[in-house]
This record gives structure tokens, C-alpha cells and sequence, in this order.
């Protein structure tokens, strides 16, 4: 006579439980990438008030045929980091507007933004409206 028992034990996975599992995660994964901003430019305008923005002393630009000029006057990479601060000598905040055509490109804007960076003066990066 053979004793049979009740509980078999089942050897198939049931794999129900893991898809909702992972499809939870990618929801929270979907929304999670939408709340975080792609944009590697974050651009902060000013804003308007009754007393107008103090104006920058320096004006930096860089011409499509790549040379640099220091409030008209036409200087090298090398000269342009004495010329900036001789002529920023003395400020309380000293700044530089820098124009750079569009052309121009990245590696010589950087140059710029590393001497104002080094010698802690504001850069303000100028632009066309829309």
C-alpha cells in the first residue's frame, strides 16, 4: 500500500511576482529621469529693479578669426591676463563682459574664463536676444 502525501511541492517559479517587480522599478526609473534637468546651461538672468545693474569696466572680445581684444585695444593670449588686471586694478567687484562670436570656438572662451577665474573677477558672458 502506497501513502501518497497532500502537499506536493512545486518546482515551476512563478515569475509574475518579479515582472511587477521590475516594472515598478522602471516606472520609478521613467519618472525619476524626467525631474532631473538635462541642460548643462543654467543661465540666471538679471532681474529688473528700480536701480540699474552696475556696468562692467572690462570688455573682452573674441572675433571669428580668433583674436582677442581688451576694450578695443587688440592683445595676445599671453599679454591679455596683465591687460585685464591692470585694468581692473583697484575695483571693489571687478568684472569683464565677454563677447565671443558664434563661431569662436569653446577652447578660446575657456582661456578667458580660466584668467577670471584664476584672479577671482565675475565673468559675464555676453549674448544676442532672440
Amino acid at each position: 500500500m502506497a501513502i501518497r502525501s497532500k502537499n506536493k511541492v512545486n518546482v515551476n517559479f512563478n515569475m509574475s511576482s518579479m515582472t511587477d517587480i521590475v516594472f515598478l522599478l522602471l516606472v520609478f526609473f521613467i519618472i525619476a529621469s524626467t525631474l532631473i534637468s538635462p541642460n548643462a546651461l543654467d543661465v540666471v538672468l538679471p532681474k529688473a529693479s528700480h536701480t540699474a545693474p552696475r556696468a562692467q569696466t572690462v570688455n573682452v572680445s573674441i572675433t571669428q578669426d580668433l583674436k582677442y581684444y581688451v576694450n578695443k585695444d587688440e592683445v595676445s593670449e599671453k599679454e591679455m591676463e596683465a591687460k585685464l588686471l591692470t585694468l581692473v586694478e583697484g575695483e571693489e567687484e571687478p568684472g569683464i563682459i565677454l563677447r565671443a562670436e558664434k563661431s569662436v570656438p569653446i577652447e578660446n572662451v575657456v582661456i578667458v574664463m580660466d584668467i577670471a577665474n584664476r584672479n577671482k573677477l565675475k565673468l559675464v558672458l555676453a549674448t544676442a536676444p532672440k
